[in-house]
Parts: C-alpha cells; structure tokens; sequence
C-alpha cells in the first residue's frame, strides 16, 4: 500500500495530500493548493523554490545548483519539483 503523507503551507494554511514515492510539487499541482508556481518541472529552473520548514525529505532528482546550493539544501530550500516527503511536511516561500 502506497504511503501518504500531508504537505502544509506555512503562509496559507492550505494541507495537500502527497504520496511517498510522488514529488511534492506535482501533489501540490494535482490538489490546486499553495503556490502553484512551476516552470520545467525537471529541477532546471528554479521556479518552485521552497524552504520545507518541517518534515523530513528525500531529493529523487538533480537539482540545479544554480539554484539551490549545498548549504541552501542543508537549511531545507529545494526544489519541490525534486523533493518526496518520507513525513508529514511544512512548506513555505522564500522571502
């Protein structure tokens, strides 16, 4: 049985469902909720930039470093677009 898990965005109070093996954008897409800004949908363009503020998280493709950083990543910005949840999460924007 697939594991689900629930994203909350901080700012918005808005709670979508996301599977284990999905990425967090395209559950975020799929449920209409939180910032639904994306671009290349491939780690590429930096669109989806988030800083997960709670949650534990798994990165299942490349992404730009020009973009997100190692020590950017080590504080919790990603990419949603390459990111799955392995807990319940708390997104939010970066200012």
């Amino acid at each position: 049985m697939e594991q689900k898990f629930s994203v909350t965005v901080k700012e918005t109070g808005d709670v979508f469902p996301c599977a284990g093996d999905e990425a967090v954008l395209k559950a975020m897409i799929h449920a209409g909720r939180g910032p639904v800004r994306h671009g290349c949908c491939g780690g590429g363009c930096g669109v989806c930039r988030m800083r997960i503020v709670d949650g534990k998280w798994e990165v299942f493709k490349n992404m730009s470093r020009a973009h997100v950083g190692e020590e950017d990543e080590k504080n919790g910005i990603v990419l949603l677009c390459c990111v799955q949840p392995r807990s319940n999460l708390t997104v939010a924007r970066i200012n």
